[in-house]
């Protein structure tokens, strides 16, 4: 919240709080020129002249890697830095103020000159983009061919299951994809987009690869099931081309060839014959269960027809296993196969208006339609069909007849015969085509399996370029950006369509089909050791519970984590692996979705400040890096033994407290010295604090002046260091040591109280009656309950006021906590802004719903509230009766601290911000739970160490809760993209 030196602030920025507000010329006339970065330039925030600015959506757009500052948010130094004139510095415009909801018109792009308007790429919704793609993908000859076989020997009890055990498979994995899809902005690249952006190139790069290829491939294997059903019609009637091999080769490349026409059409007219395929397969269906409602003929009879009967479902409700793949996983392994096709919507995710929303709910849905659809033909054609049936109207006998077997001799036909020889040709178990005999107009199951076969075909027709495409243009592999250039509006990847072409034409013409057999379902986990298999073949049960004693005494060991030193391979093998991990991270770039807040936590001893411990241990636990640094300050001889000890004892500390911490200490002859060395040499390669952590220093009016500089210089030393700055203050302060001068460092004073200091340094006694090993409550331990976390997210500074709360509130201690976001905003734009707000919330997937618009945070502060500011920085007041630049800093030197009556009046309104908001703290956030605000920013050299502490000393006044002030280095740590 750095103050621009504009000539009369509040007069000529009385206005209220706007989004994006850009100043008119004469109101900007005090930052012309002035070395600030991009869209930034002298903005109107809360009605005043500051280079800060209020979250936006802009902030976010478009950016990939940490340190990217977002368009239109200052830069830290435009905040911190003195200001340089450069009379070159262009001006970059900031979006339009009076933009209805805040948000860009446009995702990318927006505002780029173009001669002319681009064409509008075609962008399906999530019915005719997903639902309809995976439906028609899921269903295929199966259905029509397979289930009513498997029915027959499964039972309809048995067939449901294999069908409820399928779609358990699929549907987690459908949610697994929904979670991935909602997780960032999803474009092209489908399936291997989806696995690199979460799991990683290495993964996503081997499996987009394959999976590519297996849809090149699938290509061929749908069109020969196409091809063989037109060969055995054309057999049927003797009308063959050459011979059925060619035939299918002749149909097959015939076929392929059409569909490549579709798909270089367009993703429009691809769709389009997706519809008609659905048409088609939803015809036959409705045709097959109108026919089994129409009475039987006798030649259908004869097949074992006899529509719904009760006792043909009882006899094929239990299962009747026949021939070598009669057994539940033989007929499971045979039906799995069409329960799968679920990601042919998320493969054409850049063609999907909203991928977040359609890939989930389009997928879900295809999973349950086509699961009933499974459900009701099984129960269906197993009430209505016979298990055998001899297909002879000579078989018909008097209901009763005299040696006449089974329940076809209650209906009149004597199937005894065949059914003992196991020689029938028709029945359930024994007739593929039993779903065209039942059906109305057999043609339309014909149909039927035209359209799943065709409708497969194509769809892997269409994803195998779209995931290669993308997977050649993030240039993994070497050869390959070829094929990664689009074509039209929608980009199409017709040099992968060709080369997914020629590969399927070659499966064609190789006269490639799949079969069983070369399959096997139980596949062995080859390398399992000899005396494993010898215990199991020996004695089973003897084994199992061996292994179960064993799997008990090593979790039992893990988790009680024995104190024990035997110098085991296991402490090389951690050291080799920690090792080999910390210098592979120096090899990749960072990236916003792996931004981790790794904490210098300035402790001081650790056990001094347990609360702060505890606060950054609570957020950091398991997730990322928190070092506690101690300043040791004396002679070094005499310090070099007492660090060494004291880093013993206090890393024992941390660990008995449960803290995963590091402890180091330096040696230095100040405490503002020391806390640089720690910021120039704490961490290791990439894991390096990015983040100051440190307590408020609650006697700053008392302490010695010289500690108020330091306090204040270590805050400018880690924003000059790009690092951000967490403050932590509570009511009864952090420090819990009960002799103070024993580990306080002298610059703030001998005499000072235990919780006044606020950053950790040691002085010179070497002796401490605190006791190392105790280990003090504080409320970071303790259950919160349903109070409220509350988050004043003022100014935009990368968005990491949000994410330290988000990390505290998922913890267990916290996670009944309901988190409110304050902002400011407008009386008569509060639901726009609000909206606005929520929305970019919404990008950011951290679960804030209750946004709270403060549109009376520009009101004049009490009197009696102004006077008490007035009253904590008289004491620090020149007084000096506005004299010169030169007269000030010689009535100012040796006391830089001290605030010039020309100061007071310059940072005026920034000052009375300061008490506004402590009023707004204390009306909204009385028994909140926790309450993180956003850090103002003094700038260095022009702000006095004792105006910028009387600031947050009257931000975070009066307050019951924990009171956390945030302020990042104004480069994003969240954000709304999967890359």
């Amino acid at each position: 919240m750095a103050e621009l030196p504009c000539a009369e602030p509040l007069p000529r920025c009385s206005g209220r709080f706007t989004i994006s507000t850009l100043l008119g010329a004469e109101e900007a006339a005090g930052c012309e020129g002035t070395q600030l970065s991009g869209s930034s330039l002298c903005t109107r925030t809360f009605g005043y002249n500051t280079v800060d600015v209020v979250p936006a959506y802009e902030h976010y757009a478009n950016s990939r890697g940490v340190g990217e500052a977002g368009r239109g948010r200052p830069s830290l130094a435009d905040l911190h830095s003195i200001l340089k004139p450069d009379p070159g510095h262009l001006r970059v415009p900031l979006p339009d103020p009076q933009r209805s909801n805040g948000l860009p018109d446009a995702e990318e792009g927006a505002g780029e000159p173009s001669s002319a308007p681009a064409a509008e790429p075609v962008r399906f919704g999530w019915v005719k983009g997903v639902m309809i793609r995976c439906m028609l993908n899921i269903w295929g000859v199966i259905l029509y061919l397979r289930l009513p076989w498997i029915t027959a020997q499964a039972g309809i009890a048995l067939t449901w299951l294999i069908i409820l055990m399928s779609v358990t498979v699929t549907t987690i994995t459908g949610l697994s994809i929904s979670a991935i899809s909602t997780n960032g902005k999803v474009k092209s690249g489908g399936t291997y987009f989806l696995i690199s952006r979460s799991l990683g190139p290495e993964l996503g790069g081997s499996i987009g690869l394959i999976f590519a290829f297996a849809n090149a491939v699938a290509v061929a294997m749908h069109t020969v099931g196409f091809a063989e059903t037109v060969r055995d019609l054309l057999q049927e009637h003797n009308s063959l081309i050459v011979d059925p091999t060619n035939d299918i080769r002749i149909i097959g490349v015939l076929t392929v060839t059409v569909l490549l026409g579709i798909s270089l059409a367009g993703m429009e007219w691809e769709a389009k014959a997706q519809i008609l395929f659905f048409l088609v397969i939803l015809v036959s269906f409705i045709n097959y269960l109108v026919g089994t409602v129409i009475p039987a003929s006798a030649e259908k009879q004869a097949k074992g027809f006899f529509s719904y009967r009760a006792d043909i479902f009882a006899q094929n409700f239990v299962p009747d296993w026949r021939g070598p793949e009669g057994s539940f996983f033989g007929l499971f392994s045979i039906f799995f196969p069409s329960a799968t096709g679920i990601l042919a919507g998320a493969n054409i995710s850049g063609d999907l208006k909203d991928p977040a929303l359609a890939i989930p709910k389009g997928t879900l849905m295809a999973i349950f339609w086509t699961t009933v659809s499974y459900l009701v033909l099984s129960a269906t054609i197993g009430a209505c069909v016979l298990r055998d049936a001899s297909g002879s109207l000579n078989d018909s006998v008097a209901v009763g007849s005299p040696g006449c077997e089974g329940l076809g001799c209650s209906y009149g036909w004597n199937f005894t015969d065949c059914a003992q020889r196991q020689s029938c040709r028709y029945g359930l178990s024994n007739y593929y085509q039993s779903m065209s005999m039942v059906s109305g107009f057999g043609p339309l199951i014909t149909a039927g399996i035209f359209g799943a076969t065709l409708s497969s075909a194509l769809a892997c027709l269409v994803s195998a370029p779209k995931v290669f495409q993308c997977l050649c243009k993030d240039q993994l592999y070497p050869l390959i950006g070829f094929f990664g250039k689009g074509y039209g509006k929608n980009s199409e990847p017709i040099r992968g369509y060709m080369l997914t072409y020629a590969i399927a034409i070659g499966f064609i013409l190789i006269g490639w089909r799949p079969s069983f057999r070369y399959y096997s379902k139980w596949a062995a986990l080859f390398g399992a050791t000899i005396s494993v298999v010898i215990m199991f073949l020996l004695t089973w049960w003897a084994a199992l519970i061996a292994l179960g004693i064993v799997i008990f005494l090593l979790g039992y060991v893990l988790y009680k984590k024995p104190d024990v030193n035997w110098g085991s391979s296991m402490q090389a093998s951690s050291y080799n692996l920690a090792l080999s991990y910390s210098v592979g991270l120096s090899e990749v770039d960072e990236h916003i979705k792996n931004y981790r807040p790794q904490c210098l936590v300035l402790t001081g001893p650790p056990n001094f400040r347990p609360a702060l411990v505890d606060f950054v241990g609570t957020f950091t636990k398991n997730l990322s890096l928190m070092i506690c640094g101690n300043v040791l300050i004396g002679p070094s001889k005499q310090k070099v033994l007492e660090a060494r000890q004291a880093s013993d004892g206090h890393t024992r500390w941390l660990l008995k407290r449960k803290i995963k911490a590091f402890y180091t200490n330096v040696l230095a002859e100040d405490l503002r010295s020391g806390v640089q060395m720690l910021l120039q040499a704490a961490g290791l390669g990439k894991m390096r604090p990015n983040i100051v952590t440190l307590g408020y220093k609650r006697d700053w009016q008392a302490a010695a002046p010289q500690s108020l500089e330091d306090y204040v210089g270590i805050l400018h030393d880690a924003f000059d260091f790009k690092h951000g700055v967490c403050l932590l203050r509570l009511r009864e302060g952090l420090n819990v040591s009960r002799v103070p001068q024993a580990h306080i460092n002298p610059a703030f004073g001998a005499a000072e109280h235990p919780d006044g200091n606020g950053a950790g340094g040691r002085a010179a006694p070497s002796t401490s009656i605190a006791d190392p090993e105790q280990q003090a409550s504080t409320i970071f331990q303790s259950q919160q309950g349903k109070k409220t976390i509350d988050i004043y997210w003022l100014f935009d500074d990368g968005g990491l006021t949000l994410l330290i709360p988000y990390l505290l509130g998922r913890k267990k201690r916290w996670g009944k906590c309901k988190v409110r976001v304050f902002v400011g905003g407008q009386i008569n734009r509060m639901d726009e802004e609000r909206k606005a707000i929520v929305s970019l919330l919404s990008k950011f997937r951290l679960g804030f719903h209750e946004v709270h618009i403060l549109p009376d945070i520009n009101q004049q502060p009490r009197p009696e509230h102004i006077r008490r500011f007035d009253e904590l920085i008289a004491p620090f007041r020149l007084n000096d009766g506005f004299k010169d630049e030169a007269a000030v800093n010689e009535l100012r030197h040796g006391c830089p601290w001290k605030i010039s009556d020309e100061e007071v009046h310059r940072h005026r309104a920034k000052s009375l911000r300061q008490v506004r908001l402590n009023e707004i703290l204390l009306d909204y956030s009385r028994d909140a739970a926790l309450i993180a605000i956003t850090l103002p920013i003094g700038r260095k050299e022009r702000c006095p160490s004792s105006l910028y502490m009387a600031w947050l000393e009257t931000l975070s006044q009066d307050l019951r809760p924990p009171v956390i002030l945030i302020r990042g280095n104004q480069e994003n740590v969240l954000t709304f993209y999967c890359q």
